[in-house]
Order: C-alpha cells, then sequence, then structure tokens
C-alpha cells in the first residue's frame, strides 16, 4: 500500500505517517513534509525519485507527472486501466493526505502584497486532491487532520472503511477545494478597480453554528461566517457568558456593533428589533451608558446593548435590573465580568475585536431565486462638505448634534428620521412609509427633550409638511440629502419656522 502525503498544515503529520509505516504503508513525499518525517525518523520517498522527475521552478512542478495521477485516477477493477499502468510503469497510490497552501491564511493578513498571496495558490495539491476524490472507491483522500485518528484506527484493526466513509471524505475535498477557489477569485476580484462585482458570486462562508431556530420557532436555522474577515465585527467575537444566541440575538447584535463602531468617543447604542431605541455619545463610557439607556426604557426590555469602550465595574453595576438580552464590548474589567456572570444569569456577555472598522466587501440581501449585491462603502460625515440653504444657519452645537443624528440615522429602517440634542438620539421615528409619519413619531418618542435640538432625515423631504412637523417638535437644524423637486418649498418652510437646513448628498435607505 501506498500513501502520497503533502502538508501544509503539519499539526498531527509526524504521528500518522509513522503509523502507517509500522502497518506497512510506503510513503511518498515532497519538500518540507518529507524533510520533517525523515527528521522525525519516518523512512520516506522523494516524489522526484518515484517520478524520475526533479522538482523545479521552486517547487512548482513536482507533483504533476502521469505517475502521480496515473496512479490515483486508475480505476484497479478495469483491466485497461490496469495494464496501460503497468506499460507504463505506474504504480496504484492508495491514500493521498494533502492539505493546501495557506492562501486563505495569506490574504486575511491586512496590507499583504499581492505577489505574496498568489504565490500561496496551491497548484499540484488541488490536482491531486481532485483525482483522488473522484477515485474515492479506490483511493482514500485525506485533506482534514481530524480524520487522521479514526483513520489509523480502521486500518489498524484491519477494519474495512466503508463507501459511504470514502465518500464523505472525498466530499470534504470538494468543499475544500470549492472554498479555496472562491477565495482565490473574490482576492482577485478585491483587487481589480474597473469591476466590483464578479460575474459568477461565490460565497466561502463556514457554518459557525445550527441555531435553536430562525426568526420565528417554526423556522431552521444555522450562522455562517467569512472566511477572511478584517474588520471588528460579531462574527469574530468571543462570546465569555450566557446561553447559544438565537437568530434575531445575532441580526441585532450585528445591528448594534456596526452602528456602535461609527463613533469615536464613547458611545452605546441600544437596539430592539434592528433598531436603535437609544444612541448616546459621551466623555466617558459610563455616561454615555447612562444616557442611552434612559432614552426609551420601556423599549430597551429584552434589548442589544453595545459600548465601544471597555465595560467598567461601574456600567455592570448599572445593569442591575435591566433585562438585556445581549451585552457587547471591547473588553470587560475582571470585576465586571465576575459580577455581570453572577448577576445576570441569561445575559449573552460579548467580547469584540478591538474596533478594526473597514468599509470593503459586500452587503448582501436574499430575494427568492436570486441575490442584491452592493457596496458597503459609506462616505466619513465628520468630511462631507454641508451645504446650508436656510437663512439660519447651524450653529457648532447643532451641527455636532446633526453629525451625530446622520450617523445613527444610517443604521435605521427607512423611511426614518432621528431626533437628536446633546450627542444623544432622543426619537427615532422608523420604517414608516411616510416621513411625516415617521417625525410624529420620533417627536412622541423624544418627548420634549429634542426641543431646539436637530434631526436627520434619511432621505429628501418630497413635501414641507415633515418639517412642519419637525418644528412643532422644536427641531431647530435639519439635515437631509436635498434633491426634491420642492425643495425650494421645503427651504421656505424652514425659513418660515426658523430651522437651518443643510444638505449632505447623501441618501440614507435601509431596507
Amino acid at each position: 500500500m501506498k500513501a502520497l502525503i503533502s502538508v501544509s498544515d503539519k499539526g498531527g503529520i509526524e504521528d500518522f505517517a509513522k503509523k502507517l509505516k509500522e502497518l506497512g504503508w510506503e510513503i511518498l513525499s515532497t519538500g518540507g513534509t518529507a524533510a520533517k518525517l525523515k527528521e522525525a525518523g519516518v523512512e520516506v520517498k522523494d516524489v522526484s525519485e518515484y517520478t524520475g522527475f526533479p522538482e523545479m521552478m521552486d517547487g512548482r512542478v513536482k507533483t504533476l507527472h502521469p505517475k502521480v495521477h496515473g496512479g490515483l485516477l486508475a480505476l484497479r477493477d478495469n483491466q485497461e486501466h490496469m495494464n496501460q499502468a503497468k506499460e507504463n510503469g505506474i504504480e496504484m497510490i492508495d491514500m493521498v493526505v494533502v492539505n493546501l497552501y495557506p492562501f486563505e491564511e495569506t490574504v486575511a493578513k491586512k496590507d499583504v502584497k499581492f505577489e505574496e498571496a498568489i504565490e500561496q495558490i496551491d497548484i499540484g495539491g488541488p490536482s491531486m486532491l481532485r483525482s483522488a476524490a473522484k477515485n474515492f472507491k479506490n483511493v482514500l483522500v485525506v485533506t482534514d487532520p481530524n480524520d487522521y485518528s479514526w483513520i489509523i484506527e480502521k486500518l489498524s484493526k484491519n477494519e474495512d472503511i466503508t463507501f459511504d466513509e470514502r465518500k464523505g471524505l472525498a466530499l470534504k475535498v470538494y468543499e475544500r477545494t470549492a472554498v479555496y477557489d472562491a477565495l482565490i477569485t473574490n482576492y482577485l476580484y478585491s483587487t481589480n478597480e474597473d469591476s466590483q462585482f464578479p460575474q459568477k458570486f461565490l460565497f466561502p462562508f463556514e457554518k459557525v453554528q445550527e441555531l435553536r431556530y430562525g426568526e420565528n420557532p417554526h423556522q431552521k436555522a444555522a450562522f455562517y461566517k467569512d472566511r477572511v474577515i478584517h474588520e471588528s465585527c460579531l462574527a469574530n467575537s468571543k462570546q465569555l457568558w450566557g446561553k447559544e444566541l438565537s437568530h434575531n440575538n445575532i441580526f441585532d447584535a450585528d445591528g448594534a456593533w456596526e452602528l456602535v463602531k461609527s463613533f469615536k468617543n464613547p458611545a452605546v447604542t441600544v437596539i430592539k428589533h434592528a433598531n436603535p431605541c437609544g444612541v448616546a455619545e459621551r466623555d466617558t463610557i459610563e455616561e454615555a451608558f447612562e444616557a442611552g439607556y434612559n432614552v426609551d426604557p420601556m423599549s430597551a426590555f429584552g434589548c442589544i446593548i453595545a459600548l465601544n469602550r471597555q465595560c467598567t465595574m461601574k456600567i455592570a453595576e448599572m445593569t442591575k435590573g435591566k433585562f438585556i438580552e445581549v451585552l457587547m464590548a471591547p473588553g470587560y474589567d475582571e470585576d465586571a465580568l465576575e459580577y455581570l456572570k453572577e448577576n445576570k444569569k441569561n445575559c449573552r456577555i460579548l467580547q469584540m475585536k478591538d474596533m478594526d472598522i473597514s468599509d470593503k466587501g459586500y452587503d448582501m440581501k436574499k430575494v427568492v431565486g436570486g441575490m442584491l449585491i452592493q457596496t458597503r462603502s459609506w462616505p466619513d460625515i465628520d468630511e462631507i462638505k454641508l451645504e446650508c440653504v436656510t437663512k439660519r444657519k447651524p450653529t457648532e452645537k447643532e451641527l455636532e448634534d446633526l453629525r451625530f443624528a446622520w450617523k445613527v440615522n444610517r443604521h435605521t429602517k427607512s423611511n426614518s428620521v432621528v431626533f437628536a440634542k446633546d450627542k444623544t438620539a432622543y426619537g427615532m421615528g422608523v420604517g414608516q412609509m411616510s416621513r411625516v409619519d415617521a417625525s410624529i413619531i420620533a417627536k412622541r418618542k423624544s418627548e420634549g427633550r429634542a426641543n431646539e435640538g436637530s434631526m436627520s432625515s434619511d432621505a429628501f423631504f418630497p413635501f414641507p409638511d415633515a418639517v412642519e412637523a419637525a418644528g412643532e417638535a422644536g427641531i431647530k437644524a435639519i439635515i437631509q440629502p436635498g434633491g426634491a423637486k420642492r425643495d425650494k418649498e421645503v427651504i421656505d418652510a424652514c425659513d418660515r419656522l426658523g430651522i437651518a437646513m443643510v444638505f449632505s448628498g447623501v441618501r440614507l435607505f435601509k431596507h
């Protein structure tokens, strides 16, 4: 029996090869794997010696040879195949143990050089895996080190490895090579400025866990994560405490974290049903927590809370008496974490990676029979040149609150408006068919706390009515994209009401 071993991930390979050798297997190997096995005392024949053809071109050409692929692809019960193999000096290879060059790990590094990434595209490995997997009835194909132990156990007991087990190993190969090719394709597209959207969109996602149910108990669900992540996000968070996250927990927590990442100063966001019900930015994270939660304590029942600073003991104590589904922060003081574990038995506690932010990649929305794909990039409101279109200009404080409200507004479901004052989002009117209704809801939610405050609208005002509703709520400054046919009527209404209005030129629709 002959096994060909060539691995990049060498974990466990020495022990596996030793046990194969003890069972009478001949070992073929290449390059670094051969050297490592020899150092471990495993007798190995170099592939170049077996094929009679030297490794060349910095190891790029070594296993692409008929004596390798013929030994993998020959059907043992096909006499013509076996006669041709004998005529050409091709011996059968009964096992292939291969895992691929670390392309995924390479492109996951920040600022990886293009040449370095290209060099990590494996050619011989996938070729051998696919050849062996196609002939899985005759060849054991092993690409996952987790399979070493049970394979050795079966071989040691002289037990047959069943057809289904062999097919399962082959399935792992095609799954692995499909993901590998998808990662390469997507990386190359990411370096192409002329065409951001591939003709064939590939999804190299990995299942993290199956969930108890989906949005509703009758729906089944699972959570998958991207294979290459360059930013702080829910998918690379670490759960420190609490029961398993649900489908809705994950969706809401993603929204909470993406919103709180928008702020450079200490900030807290409180999310319920995918929309913020309280957001505040302050000088300290404790002040932000108190202000953000107290915007709408009734809606905050069973909420998701995200902090963009370390969770302190003082904040942990402030959670007392509050029903919080998920608490998210970049880190936790030791005493704070112990307090939360002791007093918040049902709260899921997530530690987020440092506040790395990226606008690369795609935003995806599934529709029946298809997928909508769009870029994630957004302009920085702090760098946008705002155009004041009214007689009254906003004060510096109003401008500060306008920018704050805009950041919150970007994460609310359309149609939406946000009333803010003193860097606190007091009123959110979200998910409405009418911008007037959104303004009325924001007014009711703000309960007068946004009087003489600022307002952000996710899209232009088609009529002056929403502005008039904002005026009734005491709003003194508005930010909106502009661009409506009746912009002049809207501006005139602002002038009549003494409201300052600026155009951002950026629409914030979120469906």
